[in-house]
């Protein structure tokens, strides 16, 4: 692992390098640090939780989840779905070049696909769920939670610059660009729902726009 990172004991292994790699040419900086202290908190908080990597889960898997989970939010990510489906693929086509067997890259694709959705995430596997519990703890926890002086360590070599801005802008330009990136309810949709103060339908209007007549009273019940 490159020496800029080789006090964060990130996984040692050639794919977990090349993961790093490719993270670092497609994100800018603000999302590609945020990934890896997305694996740091992740694992940390699994530690809290009793879990041990390589004994209760495969490390290098939930860093490789971690390290690509927002490669959705890059210029090659950027496909036409919501950009955590978009990252999932990518992630899975990266690593299958790599000669990643399927039962692995299943987990990461599960684990870069619902990172957003945490209470589905922590019902799953740790390499899943630790990855949305790290991603959510860099964006909503705070140094208060983590011992004395880990978030120095961890921002000297992974500065902030502004991540949580910085994924919102990326998040609401692609879904400007691509609405259907997205759709009501998602957190996308929510982000630009507040960007540009848009309404959501209501669950009448999107019923009686689905051609069944639920609210048809004429119709028989």
């Amino acid at each position: 692992m490159s020496a800029e990172y080789s006090e964060l004991g990130l996984p040692p292994t050639d794919l977990a390098h090349a993961a790093l790699r490719r993270a670092k040419t497609l994100l800018p900086a603000a999302i590609f640090n945020h990934s890896l202290r997305t694996y740091l908190y992740g694992r940390l908080l699994g530690e809290r939780r009793g879990l041990r990597p390589d004994r209760d889960y495969d490390d290098e898997v939930l860093f490789l989840g971690c390290v690509l989970h927002d490669c959705g939010l890059s210029d090659e990510g950027d496909g036409d779905q919501r950009f955590e489906l978009d990252g999932a693929d990518l992630a899975v086509r990266f690593l299958a070049e790599q000669g990643v067997p399927p039962d692995r890259t299943d987990v990461v694709w599960d684990a870069v696909a619902l990172h957003l959705d945490r209470e589905v995430a922590l019902r799953k596997r740790p390499e899943i769920a630790l990855v949305a519990l790290g991603a959510g703890f860099d964006l909503g926890g705070g140094p208060a939670a983590l011992p004395d002086g880990y978030a120095d360590r961890v921002h000297r070599a992974l500065p902030r610059l502004r991540a949580a801005a910085v994924l919102h802008d990326r998040i609401v330009g692609q879904a400007l660009e691509k609405p259907h990136k997205a759709p009501p309810f998602t957190l996308a949709g929510e982000l630009v729902r507040q960007a540009t103060g848009r309404t959501w339908p209501a669950w009448e209007q999107l019923a009686r726009s689905s051609g069944w007549n639920d609210y048809d009273e004429t119709a028989p019940a």
